[in-house]
Formats: C-alpha cells, structure tokens, sequence
C-alpha cells in the first residue's frame, strides 16, 4: 500500500518506526513496557534518522534508572521523552497497533484530555478503556503536517486496526466523535479490509485505514471503502494463526482498486472455490458515515385506585418510610419522638387515603389529585411534595386506556418505560462540519435548526404510522459516525433448496439406521 500512498517518491524507507518495547523490554516485565509503549509510537519522516531518537531514549533509560524511578514514575518519565518532539511533524507515519489494549492506566492522556483538549492529542474524545487503538490514530494525526490548503506539505498516515474502530461506541461516545471528526475534517482517505488469518497470534479480520490531509481533488469530500477480504493465498506452511498471505499480484490489485477510484470497481477473486467477479470498491461522500440518533417519546398515562394491593405499595416508597426515621444521633428519647411523631403521620395519610372509594379506578391523573388533595386537607395534612410524588408511585399504574398525564403547562409527560430511539442519516447535502462541539454537555440547538425538518419527515414516514401519539425530544439528539464497511459488500446467498435438504436429511437417517443395524 506504500506505493499507492506516494507513487512519485524515490527516497527508501529508511527505520521510519523504531520499537520503543525492545528497548525498553530488559528487567520490565510485560505490564509495565506495555504501558509505555500504548501512546508511545515513533514516527519519523522517510529520509529521516532515527539514531537522535534512540540516543535520546536510552540516554533517558540510564538517567531515570540510576535516579531509581520505579514503575509509574519511571513510566512517565521514559513517556515525556518517547512522545516528545511536540515540534516535529511527519510526511509519512505507519503503524499496526496492538488490538485491543487496555488504557485506564494512562492517566495522564485523561489529564491531557481533561486540561487541553484540541490543544493537545486527544480533543475529540477518549475511545472506552479496554481498546487503545484510536488513541495511536489520534497521536499520529497530530504529528501530520499543515494541509496544502494553508501552505503545508501534508502528510499521509496508514495504520492497522482490527474492526472494532469502525464501529464500535453509540453515537456521542468517544469513539464516535472520533471518527466523526476525522470524516467532518475530510482526512479519512480508504479503508481497506484485508483477509483473516493474517497475523500470527490472531485469525481476526484487520484493516487499513488511509488518513490523509492532503487528498487530491477527486477525492475530496468522499471515502473510498475497499474489500479486500478475497485478495489473498494460501501459505505453504502456517505459522500460528497466520495461514493467508497477499501475493504481489493480490498487492497490485488494491492499489489499482485505490488508485482507479472508482464505484463498484470489480475484482476477479476465489469465493468458495469458485473464481468470479465481485465488487471490490465503493465510494462514498462523507455524509453517507454520520447519522443522528434522535429520541422517540410517548405519553404517560396511568390510572390509579386506592386498593388494599396499591397502598400496600406505599410502605416500600422511600420518601413514606423517611417519615419514620431521625437524623438525631446523641439523645435518644428525640430520636423516639420523632419515629413515633412520623409514624403518626403515616398512619394519617393512609387513614386519609382509606377515605377514598376503594373500587373507583381513575383515568384521570388529575381527577385523582384532586380528591386525593380534598380527603388530605380534610384530614388536615399538609404533605411535602416528595410524600406525594411517593403517594402517585405507589397507587399509580401505566394504562393505554387512561388520560394523558400533563405537567404545568400542559405538554404531555412522558413515559421513560416506553422511550425508545430512532437512527435518521444525515441529510445527503448537509454541509461538514456540522455545528456541534464535542463534549458531551454540548448545545444542540444550531444542529437542530439545520436537520430539524429532515428528522421530522423521517419520523412522519416511519414512526407516527406505528404509534401516531409519539413526538420527538430534539434535546437529547446525538449524533453518530461509523464504517460499516461489511454491511455495503454483504452479498445475499439464499438458502439452499428446501427439496435438497430434506433429501440430505433422509440421507443421513438412512445411514444412521445402517449403522444401528449392524449394533444390534
């Protein structure tokens, strides 16, 4: 993939990533060089020289070692150093970063995203503790040159990851806004899915993903998604799990696949053993990779009846049972008083409730507040709110035929039981980037001006069919990037004859009676 990055230069790869693991490996054991080693990846131009970054490493090694720094604190040490060069960008940068690798140690990349944002790595968010791999992408990003655009060279970036960056995170998570803001910034250039069984402690499927600032004109604004899964042959020999190897005629064609760029570009690969033509690449615009998760509300509607089951429901209210507790700690007879004064008043409120029809149910929330509120002034209780809210919960239950439960001003409350959410694409001509930061307290409001309409069309066709008194709550609008890669090369194959299996099926029986037979 290295002469599809940059077909027109003749300088050699000269050690453009240097194991910091190897050098670090010595009397630590394999929990503490892989600490250092998860944000620590060297990345250095192709004609440039490694030997000041090692002298600087090792030099680092000695001092910290004969200071006697021990574990985190040696760790950190050796980190400032190896991720140094906060000054120096890279042409080219390449990595295969380990899958899967735990970083809740890291604390000082949480303080780094904590204290500086976009002005250090890892603005855009931090991916969930068990899987790093983003994190190398995020640092490598911010090692790339300015774009042409503002007078820089650029730079290009390939980097391995195995398939969980391409999906996994819910919309508004921190891998998601990741992606989302390499796609809003038009850096994602390919990502290429190669064969399982490539690497020798893992038969997983990986993937290339080509990150670039300096994308040629026809490929601005677009993402080119290559299926590279069949482009490989078989090894003479395995080594662990490694069986597949890509052939220089398998390399060949991904790169004419990347350089042709061009949709549905078809290969001629194996399947099943069988040689065919199949659809290698696709492309697609930028937009095509977010979508908004907006949230479906529906209408509280209870009803509710002062039956012997229902008010025994009130003694597990919490905020019924604190009226019988004290918060006294030293005199004794206080705390006895005040049990008993709030046990008093427990007894009131059911004796005031029992006052009510027993059999009456109520569809209307309001008409039971109502009478509720008449037998307790009767009774000459003046309740606080959380005891009433207590008194609602426990004689209250959910009824489709009941009376929609509205607050102050009228609006209709919802049920959190039957809140359920909806996933709408992106609008196809919606301009990126789109108006929303990136914390997760961030205003949506600007956002919505921009989609609100195309959301309400998705849920006019799609929702209000189904449960025409749902609405939708534009306040908890999240949006979502992902690359289901798979899903756009997923071909359909249909179930084999049901004639064939059944002839299958009497086949194997007859077999199974053949050798019963000759048991007995």
């Amino acid at each position: 993939m290295v002469a599809s990055i940059e077909s027109s230069t003749n300088q050699e790869l000269v050690g453009f990533i240097w194991s910091i693991a190897d050098k670090l490996r010595g009397p630590y054991r394999p929990p503490q060089y892989r600490r250092v080693m998860l944000p620590l990846i060297v990345l250095r131009r192709l004609d440039a020289v490694l030997e000041p970054t090692k002298q600087a490493v090792l030099e680092a090694k000695s001092k910290y070692a004969a200071m006697g720094l021990e574990g985190d604190a040696f760790e950190k040490a050796i980190a400032k150093v190896a991720i140094g060069h906060p000054d120096k960008q890279f042409h080219y940068m390449f990595a295969n970063p380990p899958f899967g690798v735990e970083w809740k140690p890291e604390d000082f990349i949480k303080d780094e995203y904590d204290n500086l944002g976009f002005n250090g790595r890892f603005g855009a968010g931090l991916p969930r503790i068990n899987d790093g791999s983003l994190l190398f992408l995020q640092h490598m990003i911010s090692k790339m040159h300015s774009s042409p655009e503002v007078g820089g060279d650029g730079s290009r970036i390939a980097i391995v990851f195995n398939g969980s960056p391409l999906f996994t995170g819910d919309a508004g998570s921190g891998e998601s806004n990741i992606r989302r803001w390499i796609i809003e910034n038009d850096w994602l250039d390919a990502v290429v899915a190669l064969p399982d069984q490539m690497f020798y402690n893992t038969g997983i499927f990986t993937y290339i993903w080509l990150v670039t600032n300096k994308k040629a004109a026809h490929r601005r604004g677009k993402v080119q998604l290559i299926d590279g899964t069949r482009h490989f042959q078989k090894m003479k020999k395995s080594l662990g799990n490694k069986r597949n190897e890509l052939s220089p005629e398998h390399i060949a064609e991904l790169v004419r696949l990347y350089g042709d760029f061009e949709h549905n570009d078809v290969s001629v690969v194996e399947s099943d053993g069988q040689i065919e033509k199949r659809v290698c690449s696709k492309i697609f615009d930028n937009q095509k990779f977010g979508f908004l998760k907006i949230t479906v509300e529906r209408p509280l509607r209870l009803n509710f009846q002062v039956s012997e089951e229902r008010l025994a429901r009130l003694s597990e209210q919490k905020a019924f049972q604190d009226l019988a507790t004290t918060k006294k700690r030293k005199d004794a007879k206080v705390q006895q008083l005040e049990i008993e004064m709030g046990e008093s008043l427990q007894n009131q409120i059911l004796a005031a409730l029992q006052k009510l029809n027993a059999n009456k149910l109520y569809l209307s929330r309001d008409e039971f507040e109502n009478d509720l509120n008449r037998v307790l002034k009767q009774a000459g209780l003046s309740l606080k709110a959380p005891v009433k809210k207590a008194i609602l919960a426990a004689l209250g239950e959910t009824d489709t035929e009941a009376e929609i439960c509205r607050d102050a001003k009228g609006n209709p409350e919802p049920d959190s039981n039957l809140r359920d959410t909806e996933i709408v694409p992106l609008p196809d001509d919606i301009t990126l980037p789109l108006p929303l930061e990136y914390d997760k307290d961030a205003s949506v409001n600007e956002l919505i001006k921009l989609v609100k309409g195309h959301c309400e069309a998705y849920f006019k066709a799609e929702v209000l069919p189904h449960v025409p008194d749902a609405w939708i709550d534009f306040d908890k609008t999240k949006v979502g990037y992902e690359i289901p890669l798979n899903r756009h090369f997923y071909v359909y194959q249909p179930p084999r004859p049901l004639d064939e299996i059944e002839n299958d099926i009497k086949s194997l029986e007859a077999d199974i009676m053949a050798m019963l037979g000759e048991v007995v």
